[in-house]
């Protein structure tokens, strides 16, 4: 115990030196501090934990909160070391507000997916696709082009496992056809979500953080679209033309579907027109929308509630009547997912009070430059995860162009493509496809992403040269 007591006042003493020299407001060298690197090392073992998640069933939220909470106490103590405990309070305050504007968006959003879920709107999708008797090479162009246009609106996330769900119903015991259908669809919803701000955790942080205004992401449109069809072109050959068997299952929406997939597109304009027009968080137009779909919910369950007691007791669907459960959709949202977002925004916010961001940005963005900087960001985003990189990036706010903002974005978003786990389509779509799409089947086609993922930051710089000047 005494030993353990002469440790801790030889971290203080050595933070209260490194906080003499510095003034109150500003974020300090404490990268070398024992506190520093106590708070260094518990994140990268918390992370360490979230990279294989998989092989330890270990939820990736459950580390990366515990490390935040640490590294905050670590942070506390060390201001508090020099009579400035302010300074911690303002800056977890600062990191707590930007993760409420995250999590109420996603909240809003993740709640909609859910009822359109329920609903069979996907359900009904993937049934149409696999009855129409394509050919296995039209099936993989057909869901990759979905992939690219639908996860700007429903993220890569659920994009890629709407998708994968089909390229498995359609090819079956074929291998060969799921593996390379399922890289297409990942780097389509990576490149798809790339250009909307809805499309990607990381462009919803860029966008709510005033960096790119919503319709500017449109200018990486093209882009983004080069990073899927390069790599899809070299793809396709290796698809056999063959038809698959067809399925003569039917699922058809129930009751309100499309009343609330026009709410949810509702939602989106006003979140859009709260940001752009009242310069409101666009997570408050996000929660308005929100809203409108709790009061359909009741409008919904009295109808169903209604047809069920006293007129046809089966949906237009077939199926007996269930009562729309608003709050349930509510609970079953990625809790996972927006637990881990915490621990993130915490964690690398916290390192942030040590200095750790002031150095790498010093590193990236005034020694490599800002081009070679974000190209860097999206190789970093396939082995990391693109939300702490993005994340650290926004907080270290480099001065940069808009050109410069908009490739950021890009690279973070299209980044993940290049290995099977550095996105989350990817990662969910090793699990749903298990044991057909592995690390080592995406990795063979890694090039060919590469190759597409160095055209689009070219095309970039090509066709968007008017941003870089301001």
């Amino acid at each position: 115990m005494m030993k353990f007591l002469l440790i801790a006042l030889q971290i203080t003493f050595s933070a209260q030196s490194a906080l003499a020299s510095g003034n109150s407001g500003e974020v300090l060298d404490l990268t070398k501090t024992g506190m520093g690197i106590i708070a260094l090392v518990l994140f990268v073992a918390a992370y360490l934990l979230v990279i294989f998640e998989e092989q330890l069933h270990l939820q990736k939220s459950k580390p990366v909160i515990v490390a935040a909470g640490v590294i905050w106490v670590l942070v506390a103590i060390t201001y508090q070391a020099v009579g400035k405990p302010e300074h911690a309070h303002a800056a977890i305050l600062h990191n707590l507000a930007e993760y409420v504007e995250l999590f109420l968006f996603l909240l809003a959003a993740m709640t909609y997916i859910n009822a359109l879920e329920e609903r069979n709107v996907f359900r009904a999708l993937r049934s149409w696709l696999v009855n129409k008797g394509f050919t296995l090479r039209t099936v993989f162009w057909m869901t990759g082009l979905l992939a690219f246009f639908i996860s700007p609106i429903a993220d890569n996330l659920t994009t890629a496992l709407l998708m994968g769900a089909v390229v498995m119903a359609v090819g079956g015991t074929n291998t060969k056809f799921v593996v390379i259908a399922c890289i297409n669809i990942v780097v389509a919803a990576n490149a798809g979500g790339a250009f909307s701000p809805f499309g990607d955790i990381t462009t919803l942080m860029v966008w709510q953080k005033g960096k790119v205004s919503f319709f500017d992401f449109f200018a990486i449109f093209v882009p983004s679209a080069v990073n899927w069809l390069i790599p899809a072109i070299i793809m396709s050959f290796a698809v056999a033309k063959g038809k698959p068997e067809v399925s003569n299952e039917t699922v058809l929406m129930k009751l309100g579907a499309k009343r609330i997939m026009a709410l949810f597109l509702l939602t989106i304009i006003t979140a859009v027109s709260f940001h752009n027009f009242l310069h409101l968080p666009p997570a408050v137009g996000m929660m308005l929308g929100f809203g409108y779909l709790s009061l359909f919910a009741h409008y919904l369950n009295r109808v169903e509630n209604r047809l069920s007691n006293g007129g046809s007791p089966l949906d237009e669907t077939g199926h007996k009547h269930t009562s729309f459960d608003f709050f349930h959709k509510v609970a079953n949202a990625e809790w996972d997912t927006l637990l881990f977002f915490y621990g993130v925004i915490l964690c690398v916010g916290g390192l942030g009070q040590f200095g750790y961001l002031a150095g790498v940005s010093k590193f990236m963005y005034d020694g490599l430059g800002h081009t070679s900087a974000n190209i860097l960001v999206g190789a970093l985003s396939a082995i990391i995860d693109n939300i702490p990189v993005m994340f650290a990036v926004l907080t270290m706010d480099p001065q940069m162009s808009h050109g410069q903002w908009l490739l950021v974005t890009l690279t973070a978003g299209v980044g993940g493509s290049l290995l099977s786990v550095g996105s989350a389509a990817g990662v969910a779509l090793m699990g749903s496809a298990r044991g057909a799409y592995t690390f080592g089947a995406h990795l063979k086609w890694s090039w060919a992403i590469a190759l597409g993922y160095a055209a689009s930051i070219i095309v970039h710089l090509l066709i968007n040269a008017k941003y870089f000047t301001h």
